[in-house]
């Protein structure tokens, strides 16, 4: 083992680990303020359950030896996974790193149905899609899996995880179905600075998502580490000259999501492209996303914040860009088209939609387990309130200077009763 290998990989470990609550943050902004605190729950309560369950079965199933599409239960409840090497590392350390990534992945989905889905059920839905669709789509990639055999190139996580993801939102988003104001009134971010925040962590978090990626503290991770720089860079670029273009104004939120949809889109490529074509993948990868967003604003999908815009369509181009980008003088793997390898383009669109289609169907399956076990959808009376009070007995914002009261008994739990201090100085009342 090296050293130096482990530093930089407990550093990544906790890098990635931060995308979390940084997600919350990023998604909290964008929702009405009846509704923030329960927004970034959703991606703040991922670090408990499905970390567990990573534990527990999802890294057996993941990285186990097993069969071309899943792995076995040889590493079940972290049996055998200790101080022993994998690589230059420990093996505990790099199931601690994978299982971050398990995390994120599956608090992504929450952006597709935000303000409607009931938090229980998303509790259970998260850990069951980790399990059972996450794990194995993993193994198909990093595990040893078929995709692997096929050569699919996936630095970070194009297919694994966004591609993944967005397939999960978006059969989440139409299962639940609209909330009840959609189209029919503005719903607007509550808090901008917020969601710039979000932006912020996340990008710094991904130095650690891409970077920590080579696993080692090596050529490719320095490599990884400054395409991760240029070309969320690029996107940011393109993507306010296309606002100006047609609006003639850059906006905070367009900013924020040009960041995390050029961060999307480096990602399967960022060990295996050079700098130069980080620009140019970065730069590309902004017109697909960006009118993507616009679509969708114009259909009945209910797609909240844009998951599927952000990190399907970014997640897909920047897989099969993979596959034209390509550098084995940067890498030491093959060639993309430029390189004169065509073929590996085939082979990134198979990989995109082998895991868009299982992701899609296993999602849909998983949803139906769910809903015959808990209810889902709040009902339309609760969706007026806001989640924040129902769900958790709280509130991202109150009027007073006191504790907000809620009883479970409240015949009017939308409306929150301060307790006033018994001392008031001055005019304050």
């Amino acid at each position: 083992m090296n050293n130096g290998d482990i530093a930089w990989m407990l550093v990544s470990t906790a890098l990635v680990l931060l995308m979390t609550p940084a997600l919350g943050f990023f998604y909290g902004g964008m929702v009405r303020s009846k509704n923030a605190l329960n927004t970034m729950m959703m991606s703040f309560v991922a670090l408990g359950p499905v970390a567990v369950a990573w534990a527990l079965l999802g890294y057996s199933l993941a990285f186990a030896p097993g069969t071309p599409v899943l792995g076995s239960l040889t590493y079940a409840g972290l049996r055998g996974v200790g101080l022993s090497a994998q690589g230059t590392i420990p093996h505990l350390l790099f199931m601690a790193f994978q299982g971050t990534f398990a995390i994120v992945t599956a608090a992504l989905i929450s952006g597709a149905v935000v303000e409607r889905m009931r938090f229980g059920a998303y509790m259970a839905f998260i850990v069951l899609w980790m399990l059972g669709v996450y794990a194995p789509v993993a193994h198909w990639v990093w595990g040893g899996g078929f995709l692997a055999t096929a050569g699919a190139l996936d630095f970070a996580g194009g297919a694994v995880v966004h591609v993944n993801a967005a397939a999960g939102a978006l059969v989440a988003a139409l299962v639940i179905g609209p909330r009840k104001d959609y189209g029919r009134q503005a719903m607007l971010p509550h808090n901008v600075p917020f969601t710039l925040l979000g932006a912020g962590l996340l990008w710094f978090g991904w130095f650690g998502f891409n970077s920590g990626s080579a696993l080692a503290a090596s050529p490719v991770a320095a490599l990884a580490f400054v395409n991760t720089m240029l070309a969320p860079a690029a996107t940011l670029a393109m993507w306010a000259a296309i606002d100006l273009i047609r609006g003639g104004r850059v906006t905070a939120i367009g900013a924020a999501t040009a960041i995390v949809v050029g961060l999307v889109v480096v990602t399967p490529a960022a060990g295996y492209i050079g700098p130069a074509s980080a620009l140019a993948l970065g730069a590309i990868g902004a017109v697909p996303s960006y009118f993507a967003l616009i679509l969708r604003a114009r259909t009945r999908l209910d797609d909240s914040l844009d998951v599927v815009a952000a990190h399907g369509v970014g997640g897909a181009t920047g897989a099969i860009l993979t596959g034209v980008f390509a550098e084995a003088a940067w890498s030491g793997g093959p060639n993309g088209l430029l390189g004169g390898n065509p073929g590996q383009v085939l082979i990134q669109i198979y990989s995109v939609l082998a895991v868009l289609a299982y992701s899609a169907a296993g999602t849909f399956a998983i949803l139906k387990l769910v809903a015959l076990l808990l209810p889902m959808r709040i009902s339309g009376r609760v969706e007026g309130m806001g989640l924040d009070v129902t769900d958790h007995g709280e509130e991202a914002y109150t009027a007073g200077d006191g504790a907000i009261l809620v009883s479970p008994n409240d015949p009017e739990p939308g409306r929150s009763r301060v307790a006033v201090p018994a001392f008031q100085e001055g005019s304050r009342s």
